[in-house]
């Protein structure tokens, strides 16, 4: 690979299982093969994963105050050190305030990089939602803090797993509200964000398969009017602008279909509609060992001036800073954000 981007990645709430799957990814030499990851968050947390939770004491952690300082060195973690924990008061596994202000502060932080364009995308960890609020940041979740920070009215998030991709009309509202949410003209935006991302990812003719609201995408509305007053005159808007949508599809086949091949991504009508199928795949839990034996998937946010990907799971905090992690997620994430930066060159 010519061209390595260097990514941004958050720590994340620094009392759950972010900078212990930091470590365990950018322990890896691979890694390093394919990208310039910079962390961005407090170094001193880091260094404590590093030696306490993943038990590495062959890596070193390179503070740095600026992207030129960094070494970009397999086995030297570079960290854009905000200072912003205080090791002695961290509460592992546990819901804080200050771990809450460190997470924003560490999404501000590479929101701003992403923005002056000193780095090529941004890979986020995970955040704790009652943290944030209790530090006085009150936002439902990263998607609403980075389209807030980048000024972005239209938006959306993709959850991918291989290639089963799925793209949100509504996310973080009560299902009464995303149901109300499903309009013609909202419809018809996250059909071309799907769309344009396809491309990005090298996808030169996307096939997108548009969900039904309703049991049986309404059953000719029998069981609802959405998909013939809303979603069905979205697909035809978009397919009359040579975009090949179909829809609407009954939402209890649309992604058998789309992971069999049939399709490149779905767009679903609202949150659970997407993220069930996705983490079934996805999230496999051994029984007998008690733990997860992967936790693969990738979010994504589209509509963006900048690259925006994630981890597809939570802070985990019943298992933080126990060294049994999973880093699966983070490095699909990783690995979208570096196929969409070299893209997007």
């Amino acid at each position: 690979m010519s061209y390595k981007p260097i990514l941004g990645i958050t720590m994340g709430d620094p009392s759950g299982i972010g900078p212990e799957i930091l470590v365990k990814a950018l322990g890896q030499k691979n890694i390093y093969d394919i990208c310039r990851p910079l962390v961005v968050g407090d170094a001193g947390v880091i260094e404590k994963a590093a030696r306490e939770a993943v038990k590495r004491q062959d890596l070193v952690i390179h503070p740095v105050s600026s992207v030129k300082e960094c070494l970009f060195t397999y086995g030297s973690i570079d960290v854009f050190d905000l200072h912003n924990v205080d090791i002695d008061k961290l509460k592992i596994g546990k819901v804080d305030i200050m771990s809450g202000e460190a997470a924003y502060t560490s999404i501000k932080r590479v929101i701003e990089l992403a923005l002056a364009k000193e780095i090529d995308a941004t890979i986020t960890n995970p955040l704790n939602k009652e943290a944030l609020n209790l530090a006085g940041h009150h936002y439902s979740g990263h998607t609403e803090i980075y389209a807030d920070l980048t000024g972005t009215k239209d938006y959306s998030m993709m959850l991918a797993d291989n290639a089963l991709r799925v793209v949100h009309v509504s996310t973080h509202v009560s299902l009464r509200e995303a149901c109300d949410r499903v309009k013609k003209d909202r419809v018809l935006k996250v059909i071309e964000l799907a769309h344009n991302t396809c491309k990005s990812l090298g996808i030169t003719q996307p096939k997108i398969a548009v969900s039904g609201l309703n049991p049986h995408a309404g059953e000719n509305g029998m069981f609802g009017r959405e998909e013939i007053e809303e979603i069905a005159p979205a697909v035809e808007a978009a397919r009359t602008k040579g975009i090949n949508a179909e829809g609407p599809i009954p939402p209890d086949t649309v992604f058998s279909k789309a992971h069999g091949g049939m399709y490149d991504i779905v767009v679903a009508m609202y949150h659970d509609q997407g993220h069930i199928p996705l983490k079934l795949l996805g999230f496999q839990y051994d029984q007998k060992s008690g733990k997860w034996k992967t936790v693969n998937g990738v979010n994504i946010t589209l509509g963006l001036p900048i690259i925006r990907s994630s981890v597809d799971h939570g802070t985990a905090f019943g298992h933080a800073w126990q060294g049994t992690a999973n880093e699966s997620s983070l490095i699909n994430a990783i690995e979208y954000g570096v196929t969409l930066a070299i893209n997007k060159k």
